[in-house]
């Protein structure tokens, strides 16, 4: 019985530390990533906007399809693999150098909005992510500052690079 209580007891802490932690790290972060393709900057856009698609070559997502319009804006339902449904919109686009969307999830535990840039560079294109994002959760916040800010969007670049046949390691930038 003693070494039930003194399990209960460290996980018990270990979640208090954790949620302590958590509070004192800062709710919202930005985070980029970048790669080269040695593809042409229309082939790269067609792909990135093909919002249905990006489960094809994203292996963490594992659906998207279009939902109705939020705020007047384009929709789109994404499941990742872990269950998480995330509503995005399209905030801003110019084909074929700038797509920005944003989770619109009610009480999700965490949020913010992706920055597609794209720019042609050494007969390729380059293409830079950045997620203005937020971690609501103090858990989930630790969580995710262990696993990494640039986590996600290294597995969607890695992800778009493999549809092109290419291989690359993705470049950070903390801003």
């Amino acid at each position: 019985m003693k070494w039930v209580i003194l399990v209960a007891g460290v996980i018990v802490g270990i979640g208090l530390l954790m949620v302590v932690i958590g509070l004192l790290l800062p709710r919202n972060h930005i985070a980029t990533s970048q790669v080269e393709l040695k593809q042409p900057i229309d082939s790269v856009w067609a792909t990135v906007r093909a919002l249905g698609d990006t489960p094809s070559f994203w292996p963490e997502l594992k659906s998207a399809s279009r939902m109705p319009d939020v705020e007047g804006k384009e929709t789109w339902g994404q499941t990742m693999k872990n269950g998480f449904n995330l509503p995005l919109v399209i905030d801003e686009e110019r084909p074929p150098n700038l797509l920005v969307t944003r989770i619109v999830a009610k009480h999700a535990p965490f949020g913010g909005v992706w920055r597609y840039s794209l720019e042609p560079v050494n007969s390729g294109t380059r293409i830079t992510v950045t997620e203005d994002g937020w971690v609501s959760n103090p858990m989930f916040r630790v969580i995710s500052r262990l696993m990494g800010h640039h986590t996600t969007l290294d597995s969607y670049l890695k992800g778009l690079s493999r549809k092109f046949g290419e291989e690359t390691v993705p470049t950070h930038k903390w801003d």
